[in-house]
């Protein structure tokens, strides 16, 4: 039983580490950043300039597919899995460029970006 406990935390930390960043991510004046939680979580705090797209919206692939195929992003949510799930798409709409940042406050540490709520 114990061994099974120390498998499934490991796998568990393994499976969070995987969708947050581990360095600090390049911000350049052409990077696009992107939230793809709800409106309602966006208006409680955003990285400032991001670009509300919610991934659980009926709209977000043909949103997605005006995004330039060549830019750069940057994509997060409230833990990383939305995110995860929205650069899958985004790469079947052939965006390449997309690095999940984890949650808005991983996103925020990761690129110096701050908090917002306006």
């Amino acid at each position: 039983m114990k061994k099974l406990l120390a498998l499934l935390t490991l796998g568990l930390a393994l499976t969070l580490t995987g969708c947050t960043p581990a360095e600090p991510i390049e911000v350049t004046a052409d990077t696009i950043i992107i939230d793809v939680r709800t409106p309602e979580e966006f208006a409680t705090g955003h990285l400032e300039g991001a670009l509300l797209l919610d991934v659980q919206s009926a709209e977000f692939d043909a949103l997605a597919a005006e995004l330039d195929p060549d830019a750069s992003y940057i994509v997060y949510c409230r833990s990383g899995n939305r995110a995860g799930t929205a650069i899958e798409r985004l790469a079947a709409l052939g965006i390449t460029d997309a690095v999940n940042a984890g949650s808005v406050q991983e996103a925020s540490d990761a690129t110096g970006i701050p908090i917002v709520t306006e």
